[in-house]
């Protein structure tokens, strides 16, 4: 029993970050070592690529490629309501 749980919660710990994975699929229309720019319908999409950026096959111009990344906070700032002072409570 102690093994399956630990089992369980090891593969919960494993696909818990691709709980925030996304995928955009398309032509290659840029790809520099700092960049990927790909066409999904009208739209293109730019995604930054960095040396840990694994590339399966020969990464090219006009290549069909499917791009896994995620979105990661890098900012949060964190704005007063209205009506409240800082640092003073209403009574």
């Amino acid at each position: 029993m102690k093994r399956s749980v630990g089992l369980l919660a090891a593969a919960m710990m494993l696909a818990a970050p691709m709980a925030m994975a996304y995928q955009v699929m398309g032509p290659v229309l840029e790809v520099t070592d700092t960049k990927i720019v790909v066409q999904k319908g009208k739209e293109k999409w730019e995604l930054a690529r960095n040396a840990n950026t694994k590339v399966e096959g020969e990464l090219r111009k006009g290549a069909k490629v499917t791009v896994e990344y995620s979105m990661t906070a890098t900012n949060i700032a964190v704005k007063e309501e209205k009506g409240k002072a800082k640092g003073k409570e209403k009574k």
